[in-house]
């Protein structure tokens, strides 16, 4: 393994505190959102205990690269950046979310769902308790991908080809997401009660997501702003419309079929051991 990607060593720790420090708020959350009055002092805590678990991974990315001078100029050269990136890859950060979800909603109309679908609602379809949920939508996936790629994804890369490394990393996210739907009226929460069949649905969407995502960030030499950018179209694309929740399921087949092609296409960029880049 050569360049800066070698430091990043820790797996181990990294998942682990990054899984049970964000499980310990969000849990606590859970509580206090289902067994406690709803009025405004317990709403606020219930919000602040679901930030600070958004929040822990971050926290912990900073901490594992502090005392390294190289890791810390490594993000700094990778974050809050778009240069030199090829114009292609940014237009597929941009596009693939939004073009997804439409493509989906359109094939959903074949088996007899509303063209209401393609309605701008200007509403959301979850609280984010005292935060507005626009807001959430912007500053989730910014606090997400700062510890998932400034640390998280190249800890495991440094060990595993690029497939493999994505398809650990989804295992985990999956299994990370899982307090959120216990939090009441939150987004996982309102997915699981509407029907099992959506909460699967989010899981399994998680792969391709991930691997689509994971292709673009080393495609563009491991740039965050890339995956801040991807992740913030995937959360505001699929809520800005009246998507039912099946043509969700359709978009995950899209994606799913996408991630397919890249990876039979760009076999060698998944498959091989060593990586490349710096």
């Amino acid at each position: 393994m050569t360049g800066t990607i070698k430091h990043y060593k820790h797996p181990l720790l990294f998942y682990f505190l990054a899984t049970v420090i964000p499980w310990i708020f969000w849990f606590s959350a859970a509580f206090v959102s289902h067994f406690t009055p709803e009025t405004s002092p317990y709403s606020i805590l219930v919000s602040i205990l679901g930030f600070m678990g958004l929040l822990s991974p971050a926290i912990i990315a900073y901490w594992l690269m502090v005392k390294e001078r190289n890791l810390k100029n490594d993000i700094l050269n990778r974050l809050f950046t778009l240069k030199s990136i090829k114009p292609v890859y940014l237009g597929l950060t941009l596009l693939i979310m939004l073009t997804s979800i439409l493509l989906a909603q359109a094939i959903s109309l074949l088996f007899g769902y509303s063209a209401d679908q393609f309605v701008i609602t200007g509403h959301f379809t979850f609280s984010s308790g005292v935060f507005p949920v626009w807001a959430l939508l912007i500053i989730a996936p910014l606090l997400e991908e700062v510890a998932w790629h400034s640390y998280g994804t190249d800890c495991l890369r440094n060990r595993f080809n690029l497939f493999k490394t994505s398809i650990i990393f989804g295992l985990f996210w999956g299994l990370w997401h899982i307090p959120l739907s216990f939090i009441d009226n939150y987004y996982h929460s309102n997915v699981v009660e509407t029907s099992w069949i959506y909460g699967v649905n989010f899981l399994v969407s998680i792969f391709p997501f991930v691997l689509i995502m994971n292709w673009l960030y080393y495609k563009t030499g491991r740039n965050i702003m890339v995956t801040v950018i991807f992740h913030i179209s995937a959360g505001f694309f699929n809520e800005i419309f009246a998507t039912h929740p099946d043509s969700k399921i359709i978009q995950t087949g899209l994606l799913v079929v996408l991630s397919l092609i890249i990876i039979i296409n760009d076999k060698e960029f998944f498959f091989k051991r060593k990586y490349a880049g710096q």
